[in-house]
Order: structure tokens, then sequence, then C-alpha cells
């Protein structure tokens, strides 16, 4: 018989703790510590390879100096998708674990499905689902013109099962839709619970690893858009990819939050047609889908994603506020962040908002998180206030700092040749960003502080 032990884990940050209590006194959250059931040792028919918990990350090797460890690259494959190859970090490795959440709707099944269909003609491939029926998904793949003949198909929602018909199998590529239906025999709670996602993602992570099978994980999210489940399943895997895009828009961004292959951050874009979804490989083109004339308040950043830059246009307005309480809303960026530089360009740059509601929207339903959008921010919320619209051919970049200094930012020359390839002549930036040489049919402006970029768009 296989030993239980029960135990009570923190959901938001894995800690571990013997008995129940109120707060968790690692993360300070209230009410987030959940008892947990699981077992020591497995005793399900997954194998003499697959039940044992000697050699998590792989097979069991003895001490050696780290000098002796073979540098040799993993080999990785590619899947067929561009955009899921550079979120991934050049492709897919070898024993990878690999979680991609999103909310419901959002593309994830699709975007596996068509992933994998194409990965079968190539190499063996299995597609286990334990919420949609073979029937659905058959359907699904009919309508997408997929290629099926090649493609292994299981329905199941046991994690011993799947390990069995794994083993005999021996696929190359696992998907698992999802790891919140999975359950463990050995574990007594319902699919879903803390202990069963802990668990079940644990078993399938080490039989990844312990075969050489790139393994998908397809995971919720909550109202927050945060993976549900403890958190100890993000430790557990090597990349975590979270799908995102609203409803009623037609573009999903693929976003790499955690990857032991590459670079985080990386951003994929995908548009959702009728096909499935379809890579985007331009997405600066689809987010400067401007107007003919020139509009007060908008105006085109540069942002950098993972390892490419991106043009986006932001958009502010400003108006009386009613009512005597001003409001600040940003989308697709921290409102928190817009209140702080509201602040500097009253103190610095003279434009007194007090008394007029900000809103703040990144075109496209991009999320901006790095501090290079300041200034364009800010002379979006100065071309909105004073009613004048700034040069469609205008491309602003550039940190604000708290005493109105403007600060530079990585990557600056990249971005101003990746303005100057979609047709913008003009640039103000960081003067720690200027470039040394001079670039064709493009005239940078470098700034040092808020009041000198304030007199450079005066003069535009």
């Amino acid at each position: 018989m296989a030993k239980t032990r029960t135990a009570y884990v923190c959901t938001e940050c894995g800690a571990d703790y013997s008995k129940w209590q109120g707060q968790c006194t690692a993360c300070q959250a209230w009410n987030t510590i959940s008892e947990v059931r699981g077992v020591t040792a497995p005793s399900g028919g997954g194998g003499s390879r697959g039940i044992r918990f000697e050699g998590f990350a792989g097979s069991l090797s003895s001490v050696q100096t780290l000098d002796s460890v073979n540098l040799s690259e993993q080999s990785r494959i590619s899947s067929g998708m561009q955009e899921l190859d550079r979120v991934l970090g050049g492709g897919l490795v070898e024993g990878s674990a690999i979680l991609m959440g999103g909310h419901p709707g959002a593309g994830k099944s699709t975007l596996l499905l068509q992933t994998v269909c194409h990965l079968a003609s190539r190499i063996p491939a299995l597609y286990v689902t334990g919420e949609e029926s073979l029937q659905q998904v058959a359907m699904r793949a009919k309508r997408l013109e997929l290629p099926t003949s090649k493609l292994m198909m299981l329905s199941e929602t046991s994690v011993e099962r799947v390990i069995q018909i794994a083993e005999a199998e021996k696929p190359r590529v696992l998907v698992v839709d999802s790891i919140q239906v999975m359950h463990i025999s050995d574990v007594e709670s319902a699919p879903g619970s803390v202990s069963q996602v802990r668990e079940s993602a644990a078993y399938l992570t080490r039989f990844a690893k312990q075969t050489g099978t790139i393994l998908f994980l397809v995971g919720h999210v909550t109202k927050d858009g945060s993976l549900a489940g403890p958190k100890v399943l993000e430790h557990m895997i090597d990349c975590s990819i979270l799908l995102e895009g609203s409803s009623d828009s037609r573009y999903r961004t693929l976003r790499g939050t955690k990857n032991r292959f590459g670079a985080v951050n990386e951003l994929g874009v995908f548009a959702m047609l009728e096909q499935g979804l379809k890579e985007v490989k331009n997405p600066s083109a689809i987010f400067l889908n401007r107007g003919e004339d020139a509009a007060p308040g908008s105006v085109v950043m540069v942002i950098w994603e993972g390892t490419r830059p991106m043009l986006v246009e932001i958009q502010a307005l400003v108006d009386v506020a009613q009512g005597g309480y001003p409001r600040r809303v940003a989308v697709g960026l921290d409102q928190n962040r817009l209140a702080m530089l509201l602040a500097v360009l009253h103190r610095h740059g003279g434009l007194h908002c007090a008394d007029q509601d900000v809103f703040v929207n990144v075109v496209g339903g991009v999320k901006v998180s790095e501090t290079s959008a300041d200034l364009a921010l800010l002379a979006a919320v100065v071309s909105s206030f004073r009613d004048r619209a700034l040069p469609q051919d205008l491309v602003i970049f550039g940190e604000v700092g708290l005493s109105g200094e403007i600060r530079p930012v990585p990557s600056g020359q990249e971005r101003i040749y990746e303005a100057a390839k979609h047709g913008f002549t003009r640039a103000l930036v960081p003067k720690g960003n200027a470039p040394r040489k001079t670039i064709e049919n493009m005239k940078v402006i470098p700034v040092t502080k808020l009041s000198d970029a304030l007199t450079a768009l005066e003069e535009l």
C-alpha cells in the first residue's frame, strides 16, 4: 500500500505547513492554505519507468563535477509555427514540460490541435482530451481542415491510464487537455483540487523527463488572469505560456512568462480566423491601422517584446471631470504609473490635470509593462489636453523619471531602425538612445528633460 500524507499548502506561493492556519507567513496572503493529501509513491499501472520518484529531472546519475557535464546543446523540434517557436525560445525541447494557460475561448485547444496535427506527420503525437469528447475534437479538426490521419487520440482523465498508454505507444509529443480534470486514484480528493493538480502534474512531468517526451499541459486561469491551481505547478514545469485576447478581438497574443530554454516575455501574435489561428509575422502592421487624418491624443510608440521591437499606437483622452472627482483609467498600462506620470507632468511640465478625466488606451489590446511608454503616454495626454494633433510620421519612446529627466531604454537604436522600416521619418527619443550614425530618411530628436520634450512637440 502506498503511504499517504496530509499537508497544507499555500496556493499563492506553494509554502508547506503541517497544520492549517488563516494566513500564509511566507507571502502574507489570507485564506490561501488548502489541505493536500498526497502519496509518497504512486501505485498505478504506469510501469517501472513512470512510477518511481527518483530522477525527477531525468535519468539517475552519479555525482560529477560541473566542468565534466556535457554541454552539447539539446536538439529542438520545430512546431511548424514560427510565432510559437519564438515564444518557446526556438522550438520544442525533448523532455520539456510546457504549461499553456488562457481564458475560456481564447483558443488554447485550437492552437494545440493545429500544432500536434502538423507535428504528427513527422513524429508520433498523442492528444489526450479530458474535457471534450473525441467527436468534438474531430469536428473541430475537420472544420479547420487539419491533417488527422497520423494523430493518436485518447479520451481519458486517469493519469495512471494515460502513462500506461503513453509507454506503450511511445509518442514524442504528449498533449493533456486539461490538467484540471486529470486525477490520480491514490489521492483522496476531487479532480481540480490543489492536491490532484499538484500530484497529476508532478506525475506527468516526471514521465516526460525520464522518457524525453515533449509534454503540453493545458491550464485554466482565474478571474484576474493568473494561472489556476497551486503555485508549485509553475515551479514544476519548464515553460509557462499564456494565450491572451478578448472575445471581441480577432487577435490573440501568446506570451511566455517562464522559460528555462529561452527568453521570457517573448510575444507571439495570432489572428483568429475560420481556419483557426494564423500567425501574424509583422505585428506592427496590424497595430498601426490608423485613420487617414491625424487626431489629437494619438501617437505611436516602440515597445520591446522579448527579442523584437513592436510599434503600437497609444491614445489619450483628457476631458473636464464631471462631479468633481477626476478619473484615471488606463487600459493596457499600469494605472498607478499613469497617476505618477501625471504628477510629473504637472510638476515639471506645468500642465495641470487635477480637474480633468484622463483615459489612456493601447490600441489592439496589447499590454505594455515596460517603462519605455512613459514619454509617449505623456505626449498623447498633452496632445489631447491642447487639442492639437501630433504628426503621423512621429514615433516616441523613453522613460520619464520623477525629477523630469528622460532616461534611455534598452535596445534604443533597434527601435529607431524598426520605426524607419515602417515609414516613420521623425523620432523623439532620449539623448542616450540617439544613434551615432545618421539614419536615412529619419530625423532623430534627442531630449534629456521633460521640458525639452514638450518644447520639441510644440515645434513639430
